[in-house]
């Protein structure tokens, strides 16, 4: 068996990485291709040195642009690697524009599919992630459903049983095999003039969020009423798209002390001492869920209902006030619920399913 793993964003080099790791054990045939969706490789390098990976043997570079740019140039881009490289399975993980043109540029060389975290559905077709996740899942030989909900909404689209595999999420591998550095004394939050877990950590970064002036100005509204509130700090990473979008709306981010993103271990060990997570993010909603911290989505729906069936998560859209009454909710609930997401051996799991299918 020879696999080529196609990545394209930070959140695909995490998920993967589990699977890139035991492909590597077993000395199984394989490559990385990154595309360079919405960074250059070097503002990703750290991404693979932290999480001990090889570095990719093709690099697109493509950049960011409108969806239908950068789902052209992977698209090309990845039929001439795959030509010349022959691969016997495609793997792609999530719901980006790597994801999608990855998985149709194999389809149409006869090259077969393997979908990481398949099945998860908001049911939004606004969300160009939603568009990408429903198209690949159904151009894949190979469905690996993280939950039994996946795989029910698989089964409800019409995709046959056997191609299905319900395997946990290997959200939850990254975060066991990497339990050990989340309590690393050499890393201190001094310079974010923090104590304890005596913080919120928030994201926004979704298109249909930032990219909507009013939607996001609801969300900084609510963030400010927080930090009034309260009184702790609101840490804030800030993806380069939000912040173009503060800039380009004219967006005064008050109450907030906004950073620049940071490695994948140190935000892991942000999120885990954090009081609570504000987020429109579907990994960090799985992440929070695992590592025992309370979640507030700013979402309408979500991907993930795993964590709001658990009481980890709830959503509370982008109006202020509805954002502060989910904080305080959030804030009040015990976090003993039950991670649903497997057992941290999905990597493995799918790994030893390619090696049965081929």
């Amino acid at each position: 068996m020879k696999a080529a793993v196609i990545l394209g964003t930070r959140p695909e080099i995490i998920k993967m990485s589990p699977v890139i790791r035991e492909l590597g054990r077993q000395g199984l045939d394989h490559f990385i291709l990154h595309t360079g969706q919405h960074y250059s490789y070097s503002m990703d390098q750290v991404f693979f040195e932290e999480l001990d990976l090889p570095e990719p043997k093709y690099n697109l570079d493509v950049g960011s642009g409108t969806h239908a740019e950068e789902t052209a140039k992977i698209l090309t881009g990845v039929e001439g690697v795959l030509l010349e490289e022959k691969p016997d399975v495609v793997l792609v993980e999530g719901d980006t524009n790597s994801v999608l043109a990855g998985a149709l540029a194999a389809v149409k060389l006869g090259v077969k599919v393997g979908h990481v975290e398949a099945g998860l559905r908001s049911y939004d077709r606004r969300m160009p992630e939603e568009t990408n996740r429903v198209l690949t899942d159904h151009m894949s030989d190979f469905l690996f459903a993280p939950t039994e909900r996946a795989r029910r909404n698989l089964l409800r689209e019409g995709v046959s049983d056997s191609k299905i595999f319900v395997t946990g999420n290997t959200i939850v591998d990254v975060a066991v095999q990497n339990s050990g550095l989340l309590n690393n004394p050499s890393d201190t939050l001094d310079d974010l003039n923090v104590e304890g877990n005596d913080y919120f950590l928030v994201t926004a970064h979704r298109q249909e969020n930032v990219d909507d002036r009013e939607r996001f100005q609801g969300i900084l509204d609510g963030l400010k009423l927080i930090r009034d509130e309260f009184g702790l700090p609101l840490i804030y990473p800030i993806h380069p798209r939000a912040r173009k979008r503060i800039s380009e709306f004219a967006l005064n981010p008050e109450g907030l002390t906004l950073i620049e993103p940071v490695g994948y271990l140190r935000f892991l060990r942000l999120e885990s001492r954090a009081k609570l997570i504000l987020t429109d993010s579907g990994g960090i909603q799985e992440e929070a869920c695992i590592l025992g911290v309370p979640c507030v989505t700013l979402r309408d729906n979500t991907e993930r209902p795993e964590t709001l069936e658990v009481g980890s998560n709830v959503l509370a859209g982008t109006r202020p006030e509805e954002i502060v009454k989910m904080t305080r909710l959030m804030l009040g609930k015990s976090n003993s619920w039950k991670n649903p997401f497997g057992d941290g051996e999905a990597g493995r799991t799918i790994v030893k399913i390619l090696k049965r299918k081929f």
